[in-house]
């Protein structure tokens, strides 16, 4: 038996240490920009958003920086203005709602509200043996009563996040071309493999956007919008906590209407109750079924198992970053197993032919 070529041991040596080294600087990279994981994640997903928009300003504007500039002001005007318009007023809503509380649970509305139905006196008694309702409810009120001094608080770190978002996204789009060339080069997969991967990669971010928080915060909309025209109390609020129940896959907008037509029906407003049911069940909770086809068409089908774990999952390892990053690690990791499945029957037919 031949020893083995001093020049291939060195080879090999030189081999691990250079993956051993690559492995490491991944790492340590990966370390320095895991305090810009939110400004890197939601700037890559506007700029995967708005390329056929920047598409355009660049055919108007030929200067790079210049289309790159007006690209992302006008982002600014679409997402950032209505954005904050929109938080501004969920805060007032968020105090005045903890102050309607308050008073609602210290008039002891809640027991009258029970005492003047005796059907369902039982489930009020069972509920205040099991559960501190009042408690529970003024404790709702002192956060909500909290949430807005609790966003002041944050608000610097929020703005500078929001300004490195911006920062990144200018670079995003006018170096777009330059990025997608040197990730080619530097993928270990043949091109239609990376092809498959980018597309991957974009069609996720439009779905989970698209048609989820789209479609998401039209259900809210509406179900605001139904709350405001009955006249029932900060309807952008619970516009808004409807939109984030419609987020997660096994809840819903109907954890806030039904109970709200309850309360109504055993308060004798009939009419409102069957039209807030109404709207709610039909309108409500039938337009996902019209807008995401519309949204997403067949770019990404996930089952409920995987969406549900790939965002609260995310959402819980990531913050609020992991809206993006959690359907996006599943989806990829599932086109990468693909592809090994693929290479695998690939050589077995090799080796049997």
């Amino acid at each position: 038996m031949n020893a083995e070529n001093p020049r291939s041991r060195g080879s090999h040596f030189s081999t691990l240490v250079l993956a051993a080294a690559s492995i490491v600087g991944i790492v340590v990279c990966a370390l320095l920009a895991e305090p810009f994981l939110g400004a890197i994640t939601w700037a890559m997903a506007l700029a995967i958003l708005f390329v056929p928009l920047h598409a355009r300003i660049e055919t108007k504007l030929k200067h790079p920086n210049l289309a790159a500039l007006a690209s992302v002001l006008t982002i600014v005007l679409l997402v950032v203005v209505p954005t904050a318009f929109l938080v501004e007023r969920l805060v007032e809503e968020a105090a005045s709602g903890a102050a309607s509380i308050r008073t609602r649970v210290a008039d002891g509305e809640l027991q009258r509200l029970l005492e003047a139905h005796p059907g369902i006196a039982p489930i009020g008694t069972w509920i205040n043996q099991q559960i501190d309702l009042p408690s529970i409810l003024a404790s709702l009120a002192t956060w909500l009563s909290n949430a807005g001094a609790t966003f002041v608080r944050g608000s610097v770190l929020q703005v500078a996040e929001v300004l490195l978002t911006f920062y990144m996204l200018f670079y995003f789009l006018r170096d777009r071309n330059a990025v997608a060339r040197l990730l080619h080069d530097w993928m270990p997969l043949v091109s239609a493999d990376t092809e498959r991967l980018f597309q991957r990669v974009f069609d996720t971010v439009h779905a989970t956007v698209y048609g989820t928080l789209a479609v998401a915060a039209v259900q809210g909309s509406l179900g605001g919008l139904m709350f405001w025209m009955l006249g029932l109390p900060t309807p952008l609020l619970w516009g808004v906590v409807m939109s984030l129940l419609s987020v997660v896959p096994v809840l819903g907008a109907f954890i806030v209407w039904i109970p709200a037509a309850i309360l109504l029906l055993l308060d004798g407003d009939w009419g409102k109750a069957l039209i807030l049911a109404a709207w709610g069940g039909i309108v409500v909770g039938g337009i996902d079924n019209v807008l995401r086809p519309m949204f997403v068409g067949t770019q990404l089908r996930l089952h409920t198992i995987p969406a549900f774990i790939s965002m609260i999952g995310g959402l819980a390892l990531f913050g609020a970053p992991g809206f993006i990053l959690g359907p996006l690690a599943v989806t990829v990791t599932m086109l990468l197993v693909e592809l090994w499945a693929a290479r695998d029957k690939l050589n077995n037919r090799k080796q049997q032919e």
